[in-house]
């Protein structure tokens, strides 16, 4: 394995960009923010509690991570409890009951089959509407951005409901330092619908990209054709549980997350100092400051939640949003610039203008509580 990420190629060869349009013509057809949300196990385990049974304590957790916190469903509480939630949060920050398509984003799906999401759009009242799950581990929520806006752009869909959700605590050994201190259980969703993409809320300017020589970097080697092909071999304790080289991807992160987020804004044609708030993945406190810190963007302009949800996957980018969203951080007119890097190895940005999102129901607006509180709830602006 390299010890450095190899050499990524120059922004203006990766980035997805929407084509030049000539001066006059109508805007092209882009997929729209239009609704968000959040939704957080009421479960709060402290880094205090969890030095009870692991050999560590809050300074060490704190110092090395930025995470105080983190949310852990009950027993018998799958991933599509979680998403159905955040999906349906967002349906009402929105303002409608309807979508035409439901794509999850998540490593830890209820079944290795079927998908997730048909459940999830089921039990939401969506029963027909086409329905499937994106893997993309960490940068499953991009990933599953760029899934959506191409349904729309491609007019098979008007509006899609896009949820990003994970229990990494159903795949984590309990008893494992290095990554229990680490990871949460969470769901947030957003809606989107077809629009113009000169309007604020216009998600555009991919760049995705990927690296399976680097697969054993981030993994759960057992549960899958590979190792159930091997009949006579019985998986270890360990294969059967998540893994992370964490010094490895500590490097590979940054590198990678820093190169996507040029790309994407050589494409928008925005510089590093246009960008409001740059909302990544929520890997640790360490790796959001130091692709800051490669930007040449001041911390101040990067958006956290990790130190009291920790590393909830699929689910940190749209959890960030929504709490931000709530808090007033993130206003209508800002340039936001998202990213994210996971297993796979796979990385990607995008960019928006936020939208003018308004809460519709007193459910949403009871989500400007903060992610602290006692007892589990949506996360909605």
């Amino acid at each position: 394995m390299p010890s450095d990420a190899a050499p990524p190629p120059e922004p203006e060869e990766r980035a997805l960009a929407y084509a030049p349009r000539a001066a006059g013509a109508r805007p092209a057809r882009a997929a729209v923010l239009c609704g968000l949300a959040g939704w957080l196990p009421p479960r709060i385990v402290t880094n205090d509690e969890l030095s009870t049974y692991l050999d560590t304590s809050d300074e060490w957790i704190a110092t090395r991570t930025g995470i105080r916190q983190r949310r852990f469903a009950d027993p018998g509480q799958a991933t599509s409890d979680l998403a159905v939630e955040a999906g349906r949060r967002a349906l009402e920050s929105a303002g409608t009951e309807r979508v035409d398509a439901v794509v999850v984003a998540t490593t830890t799906p209820d079944r290795s089959c079927p998908a997730t999401a048909p459940l999830v759009a089921h039990r939401l009242g969506l029963t027909g509407v086409a329905a499937f799950d994106v893997s993309a581990v960490c940068t499953g929520f991009v990933y599953g951005l760029a899934t959506a806006a191409g349904l729309i752009t491609a007019g098979v869909a008007e509006r899609v409901l896009l949820i990003g959700a994970d229990t990494y605590t159903s795949i984590i050994d309990p008893l494992d330092r290095a990554n229990a201190i680490i990871f949460g259980d969470g769901a947030g969703a957003v809606v989107l619908r077809a629009g113009d993409a000169d309007e604020p809320g216009a998600i555009g300017h991919f760049d995705l990209g990927s690296d399976g020589a680097e697969e054993e970097m981030i993994m759960v080697a057992a549960g899958g054709s590979r190792q159930r092909s091997r009949r006579d071999e019985q998986p270890s304790h360990a294969d059967r549980h998540f893994s992370m080289q964490g010094r490895a991807v500590f490097r590979h992160a940054i590198t990678r997350m820093s190169t996507s987020v040029r790309a994407s804004l050589a494409a928008a044609e925005w510089k590093v100092d246009d960008v409001d708030h740059l909302v990544p993945h929520q890997a640790n406190q360490r790796i959001l400051r130091a692709v800051a810190d490669d930007l040449g963007l001041p911390r101040e302009r990067c958006v956290s939640n990790v130190e009291s949800v920790g590393n909830t996957g699929a689910a940190s980018i749209p959890l960030a949003l929504a709490d931000a969203a709530a808090g007033n951080v993130i206003e209508p007119g800002d340039r936001v610039l998202l990213t994210a890097f996971g297993g796979g190895l796979t990385w990607g940005s995008c960019v928006l203008v936020w939208p003018d999102l308004t809460p519709r129901t007193p459910t949403a607006s009871a989500a400007a509580a903060p992610v602290t509180a006692q007892e589990g709830g949506p996360l909605a602006p």
